[in-house]
């Protein structure tokens, strides 16, 4: 196999292996309510700031009606908490709630133990060139 299908054949399986490894691991017994992409949403909130439903929208590419669909689940079930702006009334604020910043924290965990997985073996250099091509590939991926 020469370097081009050998690259095809990794991404187009790695894409497909996190995506399978990262629902089992993200949707344990405690997270059986809410899925992969709540998970998602739920890091894209964040732990710090309450955030405009607009800003969530962005950083996740939904609309802020598809948002506000996901939101509303995940405040029936207790991970997210929303108010209306004091400066602006118009604006809502959402922020996680105590079980959504334990689902965060679960979250993150996997993606540290990814990460670390990944560097575990590599040299400064090859951390380098590493870094430099999965930011070529997300450049891609970005302006598809």
């Amino acid at each position: 196999m020469n370097h081009y299908e050998t690259i095809n054949d990794v991404l187009v399986n790695l894409f497909n292996d996190i995506l399978d490894i990262e629902e089992k691991a993200l949707i344990t017994s405690e997270y059986n309510d809410i899925s992969v992409k709540d998970m998602h949403i739920i890091e894209a909130i964040g732990m710090n700031e309450s955030k405009s439903m607009s800003v969530v929208a962005k950083a996740i590419s939904v609309t802020v009606g598809t948002l506000t669909i996901a939101v509303n689940n995940l405040v029936k079930k207790g991970y997210v908490r929303r108010v209306r702006s004091e400066e602006d009334r118009r604006v809502v604020l959402i922020s996680l709630s105590e079980k959504g910043e334990k689902a965060y924290l679960h979250h993150k965990t996997f993606h540290d133990k990814m990460v670390l997985a990944v560097l575990k073996d590599l040299s400064y250099e090859e951390t380098e060139v590493l870094t430099k091509a999965l930011a070529k590939l997300q450049k891609f991926f970005r302006s598809y």
